[in-house]
């Protein structure tokens, strides 16, 4: 059996943590390239290549991002290289007991990974799977996101969307085009894996069924509504059910809980398991993440 290859989409940018003394930590995250760290961590290597798709720039830092995607075992081929373009960078704060993002991101290189088409196809090709965020939509331009969904669209058969929105409603026009073209881009997926308090903020939803509900009635044959520390919701054999998420006592740092969540999940599912088993492996990986710090488990891979 010849190797399927998984696709993530999106941006990763420089994240400085910790600050709180002065002294900052540097990182490198991205919601789409955790799914796709963690998915590598979570498949065999003989079973899956796990490819990312984005577009960096030429300096330093952009080959420091490269090089610790290339180091984790995703492929970086179709990473595109910007001469005089920079990633993206933002601080993570503490105020209250809770974490502020400031971010740099308005002239990043990923902002213009649909610039060259033929780049992001190629990029996109042979996929088995290929997987996206809001966020990924979010940061291109109106042409450059039609071009990224118009790609979309022209998949082979064979080839599954997974999507999650993953609604950050200030990097959106307005409200209006974010749902739009939120709703468009789950009626091309396959699977959806979206959070219930970005829906129920954006779309009004009263209860995560509903979330439930109106991703199916868009056609999408998969919907994985996660909620936090209540109960996940999700499609088995068409009917809406739900597990309650298992309790994590020890929690240390919330980032990429839905990531890594993701990652398990479609690593389950595309290796056989059914709805329920798999929405399972992405709550134990989803909690012994949120038991370490930062988006990734150091000690994987």
């Amino acid at each position: 059996m010849s190797t399927k290859r998984f696709v993530a989409i999106g941006e990763c940018m420089i994240e400085m943590s910790g600050g709180g003394d002065g002294n900052w930590k540097m990182g490198i995250a991205g919601d789409t390239l955790n799914t796709a760290w963690h998915f590598r961590n979570a498949t065999d290597p003989g079973d899956w290549q796990a490819g990312y798709v984005t577009a960096l720039g030429d300096d330093r830092y952009s080959r420091r991002i490269a090089n610790f995607i290339a180091d984790a075992g995703i492929d970086t081929s179709a990473i595109q290289r910007l001469a005089g373009n920079r990633p993206g960078l933002y601080l993570i704060d503490q105020e209250k007991g809770d974490r502020v993002f400031t971010y740099w991101r308005e002239n990043s290189a990923a902002r213009k990974m649909a610039d060259d088409i033929a780049a992001l196809r190629a990029g996109c090709e042979g996929a088995d799977v290929i997987y996206l965020s809001g966020i990924t939509l979010a940061i291109l331009n109106t042409d450059s996101r039609a071009a990224l969904i118009e790609i979309i669209k022209q998949q082979p058969a064979h080839t599954r969307i997974a999507f999650d929105p993953n609604i950050r409603p200030a990097l959106w026009e307005d409200r209006d085009i974010c749902k739009t073209v939120l709703s468009e881009v789950a009626a091309l997926s396959d699977i959806i894996l979206p959070s219930f308090d970005d829906e129920a903020a954006l779309f009004g939803d009263a209860s995560p069924q509903e979330t439930v509900a109106r991703y199916r009635d868009l056609g999408v044959g998969e919907v994985v509504v996660k909620n936090g520390s209540g109960p996940c919701h999700f499609l088995q054999d068409g009917q809406a059910t739900s597990l309650d998420t298992p309790g994590v006592s020890n929690v240390v740092d919330a980032t990429g809980a839905g990531d890594s969540f993701n990652a398990a999940f479609l690593a389950a599912r595309f290796g056989g398991a059914e709805p329920a088993d798999a929405v399972r492996h992405g709550q134990a990986l989803s909690a012994k993440v949120i038991q370490t710090h930062g988006a990734l488990l150091r000690n994987q891979g």
